[in-house]
């Protein structure tokens, strides 16, 4: 057999044919939308149950709403959607399964934790450059309350936060992916890596910053070796959700690789809330906040021509309520996707 030259260095693939992003949606809560951000999202809610009964179905509503903006943005209809690539943090992935039934269109349920928005445009970005759709629509959630509820404790117990808690952020992110770019700025997808498991052994599960730091640490040192490039290579290098506590962790991760990524990096969960004001501790997390991060401002940019090329890295902790009640450690994993203007 030949050389398949789409596949780069140990974990990566190169996307040599086009694939854009089309068009996103981006719809948060009330606390993200008086965040710094909340001028550039599409839709901000004023009641975090989005009118519905449970903080489950709130959740459900986020992403139902997210990818019919994101496919009317596009001009697309459902039928011209070839597959959703979706996922949560919930069990059994409920609020995806709830949210987006309606739509009637073939589903790739996923779980990266708050990895899933790179993941979900990884596997979409190489079913269009495979030639197996033209149009599919990528989209993840998380919720607050849901979260809290689900890994934690809920509300009303009132229990205190640690410092190094991050905030889950109430959002989702939806993306249509698409051979044809339908209007002439729309950025492309031209590479991932897709990371591995890296277990530090962290068991605080309020500490995710710290959980997730090696995988992205990993992640990164790999892409860049992967294609040959150095951080001055990309614009900006941005982390999902590591928040401040976090990021100390993967600097200081990085120095043991000799790599600087200090001048270019940039954090979702840290530029989601303004922490002192809205007292957030760390940051925000969950699988919105990217999500959101990056259909409302991180494209933005590029479609702009402020920045030419970004190392968009969502991070997730594979936290589970059982595992972590057996005594189990929180692994983290990072996804990889370069995109350029």
């Amino acid at each position: 057999m030949g050389q398949n030259t789409r596949q780069v260095g140990l974990q990566s693939v190169l996307i040599d044919t086009p694939v854009f992003i089309r068009a996103s949606a981006s719809i948060v809560g009330k606390k993200e939308g008086e965040g710094p951000l909340g001028e550039f999202f599409d839709k901000t809610g004023t009641d975090d149950l989005f009118g519905a009964k449970t903080w489950e179905d709130a959740e459900s509503s986020l992403q139902k709403e997210a990818v019919t903006l994101a496919m009317e943005k596009a001009g697309l209809s459902a039928k011209e959607i070839r597959y959703l690539l979706a996922g949560d943090l919930l069990g059994q992935s409920i609020a995806t399964s709830f949210g987006l039934m309606q739509f009637d269109i073939p589903l790739f349920g996923l779980y990266g934790a708050c990895s899933t928005c790179g993941e979900s445009l990884s596997l979409g970005s190489m079913l269009l450059a495979g030639g197996f759709a033209d149009h599919v629509v990528c989209v993840t959630s998380s919720h607050f309350a849901s979260a809290e509820k689900e890994f934690r404790f809920p509300l009303g117990y009132g229990s205190q936060r640690p410092m190094a808690a991050s905030w889950t952020v109430t959002g989702s992110g939806a993306f249509v992916l698409s051979t044809d770019s339908g209007k002439r700025n729309a950025p492309r997808i031209t590479g991932i890596t897709t990371g591995k498991i890296v277990d530090y052994g962290i068991k605080d599960t309020f500490n995710m910053g710290c959980a997730m730091a090696p995988a992205a640490a990993d992640l990164i040192r790999q892409h860049l070796q992967d294609f040959n490039r150095e951080a001055t290579d990309y614009d900006k290098i941005i982390t999902g959700d590591l928040g401040t506590v976090g990021k100390t962790a993967l600097m200081d991760l990085l120095k043991e690789y000799q790599i600087d990524i200090a001048p270019v990096h940039m954090d979702c969960g840290i530029e989601m809330f303004d922490s002192e004001k809205q007292g957030t501790d760390a940051g925000g997390s969950g699988c919105g906040c990217c999500a959101a991060t990056l259909s409302a401002y991180i494209l933005r940019k590029l479609e702009k021509g402020d920045w030419k090329r970004v190392l968009f890295i969502p991070t997730g902790a594979l936290l589970s309520k059982t595992s972590f009640n057996e005594g189990k450690a929180v692994p983290g994993i990072a996804h990889g996707v370069v995109i350029e203007a």
